[in-house]
């Protein structure tokens, strides 16, 4: 059965979700070498050849860095670049040649008899592609989806009553696909998938990776959140959470603020996706199919150059005398938020509140400037948010206030950049309290304003007697906290440590201020946005280093679309060209894992089916047939189990067991004859599954596992390691080795491995048929068949094979291996298990009734 989402992918492409109207035109690619142009309607095949151009980058972001405003006389539009965006700052860390096209929406709504008009001047002027989404699917993606489901939850908000969030809406999740659509739409306008680099930004276009990686299977493809990234605990609670897990993992590179944010999606990852991950030279990686999807850590910085021309302002310097002025004999605080319930505000002003009611000195000299943002979302929680802000303000002015004093100054009007820059500059001390926040940057531009430039020290008198000092009061679950170190930080919770945190920012010595604002500079002016856009972008040409060095290929329905990606010479096995080189040759080795290649793993019933039985049983029959079992499970099951195949040879737990046929012994391995290490590991595992909720102990005759599947994925992959190095250490001397497996921890006798089953099998065939195989079969399923494939490997390289035998070393599933073939699940081994069994026994009446019975039971 489809998946909703996967139906929802589905209507997409066929117009049935929501009624968008077409684009005008695809714009055309962009000429960047003269004489050159791609196709203006043609995208050519998922990785053809293509054009050249010059390297470009293409910025995909919610909304384009533009402010736009009719022209009151000719009513046409009229645009400028936004000189304060993040995306137009970003341009500072790529090289000068480097060409950088925007995709995105504007802040205003185009008629549609205007859209071609303005897309065309948008692309030529300020090489900007706008997505025009209809005015009710951008109301339902952004104010619905975006702003009423995704922010809260991101913010670790749930929705728990109707009074408290808005409940899980799948009409407006189709809209976030639709819209996400349309946005990759526009990029595949204006894309080379060959040379160009797009980045994504923002938790808005989580899912608009998969539509670019189903289209460009070897597109370079970034993303950054610049918002947290919640625990599991609260992630998991999304209905569609798996899908935008795997929006985000068809990208290249996912970048995030902090270590939190990026632990809590690896997280995610595992536990919902069975995902682990490893730190591979310093960067942390996630195998995705065959595919490195690599993390990266960095908070975003300010633009310098920006802050200092607007410090550098007359209307600046003018600002600051009449603040000085105004607060002259006062210490001021300045906070500067949006007015928005994960920000605080409320919080810190209660925490000013206790600060005058504990120290009744600082009545009528201290101040906290609170400049308050427009508000970018609307709804309940914001006015509930705004109305207690200004009855608490309110009340302190009424308290501590007096005629020519007010303790709490709100400024909620637009304040312009001078301004704010002024009250930056002028400021001892500013204080971020926000309760969640992805990063903000006020702290960095407090820092940089209060650095000041000479020219503003010189019309204003500041920096001259003594150096700049600084002192930040920062929530500690805010992004950019663990960058400063200098900060103190707090709990915006506890309003007590909020209000001694204050108070010890405006009484601490000049001297300790002047250090720890020399550090936080010393910081920001390296770390700004051109080194975090340049940091980015290196990263990510690293990640896509090997793109055309594997072959690729789309798997998966909807937005469970992923790519699977491969060494070139991987392919399946075809039932035709195995059935082709079986027949010609005479002296056969075949070799079969058990669980998860001839019986589902995920089957309860764990004995093979009739099918299995019969199909063994005809192969073993063959004289020019040597087929070997070879399994970890215990030999009492499998003698069991597979008793009707008399001439089957069995190698149970991992080889340490073998017998060739039910006429002979069982064999034990000469090397691992001692076990009494057993006695050493027993004791600690049992230590270890009492300790872990869900896991258990395998006994068997040579070995003991550990398993944890059960358990709780983070605590028992942290307890697997931590019984590894326990048991590493007290075997250290023992002739026993450790192993970590798929949600195992394994100690088996060294000298055992399936590698050695397999290189014993072929010597022996050797040594006593006198006559070398000319063909080896071998399929497995997990990382201990991948022994197998390098024993037979290195057994057919070693110099006394004459001949080289026909191979197929062959693992089941997708994914990445040394064997050079692939069969997709259990019912394709059968099936060619089936193939080759005709054409050693041409009965075409009893192989025909075996392969009804496997037809009909599969349905």
């Amino acid at each position: 059965m489809a998946s909703r989402s996967c139906a929802n992918f589905l209507d997409l492409a066929s117009g049935n979700l929501l009624d968008i109207p077409r684009s005008p035109r695809p714009l055309p690619r962009v000429m960047t070498v003269p004489g050159i142009i791609s196709d203006v309607d043609g995208y050519g095949s998922n990785d053809g050849d293509s054009d050249v151009f010059r390297e470009r980058k293409i910025i995909v972001a919610n909304m384009l860095p533009l402010q736009a405003q009719r022209d009151k006389v000719t009513a046409k539009w009229c645009f400028s670049l936004d000189e304060d965006s993040l995306l137009l700052h970003l341009k500072d860390g790529f090289s000068p040649e480097t060409e950088v096209i925007y995709v995105g929406s504007l802040k205003v709504e185009i008629d549609a008899s205007e859209q071609e008009e303005v897309a065309q001047k948008l692309l030529e002027d300020f090489s900007c592609v706008p997505t025009f989404l209809p005015h009710d699917l951008h109301k339902k993606f952004y104010h619905g989806f975006c702003k009423q489901q995704l922010w809260p939850l991101f913010h670790y908000m749930l929705p728990m009553c109707p009074d408290h969030g808005d409940r899980f809406d799948r009409g407006l999740w189709q809209a976030y696909v639709s819209a996400n659509k349309i946005f990759a739409d526009k990029v595949r306008e204006v894309i080379n998938p060959d040379d160009d680099y797009v980045w994504v930004q923002d938790y808005h276009l989580m899912v608009l990776p998969t539509f670019l990686r189903k289209r460009f299977h070897r597109i370079k493809l970034g993303f950054f959140l610049h918002s947290p990234f919640p625990s599991s605990e609260i992630y998991r609670t999304l209905p569609v959470r798996d899908e935008i897990l795997r929006g985000l993992l068809n990208c290249d590179l996912i970048g995030f603020h902090t270590f939190d944010y990026a632990r809590h999606f690896l997280s995610c990852c595992s536990r919902m996706l069975g995902l682990d991950y490893e730190s591979k030279r310093g960067h942390i990686g996630l195998d995705y199919s065959g595919r490195t999807v690599y993390i990266k850590i960095l908070p975003v910085g300010v633009h310098m150059g920006r802050l200092e021309s607007v410090l550098n302002l007359s209307s600046t310097s003018a600002r600051i005398k009449e603040i000085q002025k105004q607060f002259e004999g006062k210490k001021m605080i300045l906070g500067v938020d949006d007015m928005d319930i994960f920000k605080g505000i409320s919080l810190k002003l209660l925490a000013v509140e206790l600060l005058l009611q504990q120290h009744p000195e600082l009545q009528g000299k201290l101040v906290l400037v609170q400049i308050v943002n427009p508000a970018r979302s609307t709804g309940k929680d914001v006015q509930e948010a705004k109305r207690e802000t200004y009855l608490t303000a309110e009340r302190i002015n009424k308290t501590y206030g007096s005629p020519n004093y007010e303790p709490v100054i709100l400024i909620d009007r637009p304040v312009a950049r001078y301004e704010k820059s002024a009250y930056y500059a002028v400021a001892e001390c500013c204080i971020v309290n926000a309760v969640r926040d992805g990063m903000n940057l006020v702290p960095y531009k407090y820092i940089v304003c209060r650095q000041g430039t000479p020219y503003m020290d010189k019309e204003t008198g500041m920096n001259l007697a003594s150096p700049p000092t600084s002192m930040l009061v920062v929530s500690e679950f805010v992004g950019c906290s663990p960058s400063l170190s200098g900060a103190i930080r707090v709990n915006p919770w506890d309003i007590d440590a909020v209000a001694e945190a204050l108070n010890l920012a405006i009484t601490m010595p000049n001297s300790e201020k002047q250090l720890r604002h020399e550090k936080h500079y010393r910081y920001i002016s390296s770390h700004d946005v051109a080194y975090w856009a340049h940091s980015f972008m290196h990263d990510l040409d690293r990640a896509c280093k090997d793109h055309y060095s594997k072959r690729c290929w789309g798997i998966g329905l909807g937005l469970g679309f992923r790519v699977v990606s491969l060494s070139p010479s991987f392919r399946k096995l075809s039932i035709d060209h195995i059935v082709s080189a079986y027949k010609r040759t005479t002296r056969r080795a075949i070799f079969l894992d058990y669980d998860g290649t001839v019986v589902p793993q995920s089957s309860i019933i764990k004995s093979p089916s009739t099918e299995v039985i019969s199909v063994l049983s005809t192969l073993c029959s063959d004289p020019k047939n040597t087929v070997f079992i070879v399994s970890g499970r215990g030999r009492n099951s499998l003698s069991e189990w597979l008793s009707p195949c008399e001439m089957l040879g069995i190698a149970a737990e991992h080889g340490y067991f073998m017998r060739w046929n039910q006429s002979t012994e069982w064999e034990t391995c000469p090397l691992a004859a001692d076990l009494d290490w057993k006695k050493v590991v027993e004791p600690v595992m049992r230590l270890y599954t009492e300790a872990t909720d869900g896991s258990n102990i395998e006994i068997k005759e040579s070995a003991l596992v550990w398993h944890h599947q059960d358990a709780d994925p983070d605590f028992g992959s942290c307890q697997a390691k931590e019984l590894m190095d326990h048991l590493e250490n007290v075997l250290a001397n023992e002739p026993a080795v450790v192993k970590r497996g798929q949600h195992i921890v394994e100690v088996k006798p060294q000298g055992v491995s399936k590698g050695l089953v397999a290189e014993k099998v072929l010597s022996t065939m050797m040594v006593n048929g006198g006559k070398q195989p000319d063909f080896v079969m071998c399929i497995g399923d997990d990382r201990s068949d991948e022994d197998m494939f390098e024993g037979i490997f290195r057994t057919i390289s070693s110099p006394y094979m004459s001949i080289v035998p026909e191979i197929f070393a062959c693992t089941v599933g997708q994914k990445p291996s040394k064997a050079k073939y692939y069969l997709d699940d259990t019912a394709d081994v059968v099936r060619l298990l089936q193939g080759i069994a005709t054409a050693s026994n041409p009965k075409p009446k009893y192989i025909a009734a075996q392969t009804q019975v496997s037809f009909e039971s599969s349905l």
